[in-house]
């Protein structure tokens, strides 16, 4: 019963993550990827840290701000790159790799077993997203190809390292590090690259507050007590939840159609992650039955 409860709680964040694309296409000014990525992060930190008041010590500081970098500076910034110059489903499809690349890491640094049938799920689950989102017309960006693939080797390492190494404080507490050490990396970036934000309008703030508040802060809380809590095989395919989510806010909250194609591939994906998590169980121990009496 507590994995389970573990499952879902942790099965929130992904589902959550979902509504990115809908928010920042009809909520937020567009053009300011980094910029977005900073008042998506750094506010979200520093309000988190007011409320753990407590601050990295010794060699935590710098493992801080590796897991900052790889799990939100590098990992959003080249997200959107990728956003941008492939079309969504592209996109989404390569970042679908991640589990793979979760497996095999997990496998170099944390020694986890490899299983065939983690393997199975997760290539089954690349091929969901594909069925779910990417459309004949999809054209292919060598640099938002790269772009994908190091996103998704940047989550990948951060859900791994994130796993090894695991500070003895609360959930809430690494989020609030790790915030703020990605929106502090992301700082200088945004100043130096992107022109000022505008003025936001309501829209605009109500945006930010969403993608801050839940977005990051809640949605990191039960992600990282997910990964201090399950192996990173049954946490990465939770993934594939957020494009199913993108794509049911796209047909409910914006009249997008729904192919039979997008159909099979939501039960795919679906299946996917449910054959992870079986895999990944840990075997019952046998029953041993008493001899019989006369």
């Amino acid at each position: 019963m507590a994995r389970k409860l573990d499952l879902l709680l942790t099965a929130i964040a992904p589902a959550i993550w979902g509504s990115t694309y809908l928010v920042t296409t009809e909520l937020l000014p567009a053009g300011y990827p980094l910029t977005v990525s900073l008042l998506r992060a750094l506010p979200a930190g520093l309000l988190l840290l007011l409320l753990v008041r407590q601050l990295p010590k010794g060699i935590w500081w710098g493992r801080v701000f590796v897991l900052g970098a790889l799990n939100f500076a590098i990992f959003w910034w080249l997200l959107f790159i990728a956003a941008y110059r492939l079309p969504g489903g592209v996109a989404a499809t390569v970042g679908a790799i991640q589990p793979l690349l979760v497996i095999g890491l997990a496998r170099l640094v944390l020694g986890s077993p490899v299983r065939t049938v983690s393997i199975a799920a997760a290539i089954a689950g690349i091929g969901g997203v594909a069925l779910l989102i990417l459309t004949p017309q999809a054209a292919l960006d060598p640099i938002g190809i790269a772009a994908g693939l190091a996103c998704a080797v940047s989550m990948a390492a951060g859900t791994v390292l994130s796993r090894r190494w695991q500070p003895p404080v609360s959930p809430l507490t690494v989020t609030a590090w790790q915030l703020t050490a990605g929106g502090l990396l992301l700082l200088p970036a945004a100043l130096w690259l992107e022109p000022a934000l505008p003025v936001p309008s309501i829209a605009n703030l109500l945006g930010f507050a969403w993608l801050g508040l839940v977005g990051a802060a809640l949605t990191y809380i039960l992600w990282f007590r997910g990964i201090a809590r399950l192996e990173p095989a049954v946490v990465s395919p939770l993934g594939f939840l957020s494009p199913m989510t993108a794509v049911i806010l796209g047909w409910s909250v914006l009249g997008q159609s729904l192919s039979p194609a997008q159909l099979a591939g939501g039960v795919v994906a679906l299946a996917s992650v449910w054959l992870s998590q079986r895999a990944a169980q840990p075997a019952r121990p046998p029953v041993v039955l008493a001899p019989a009496t006369r």
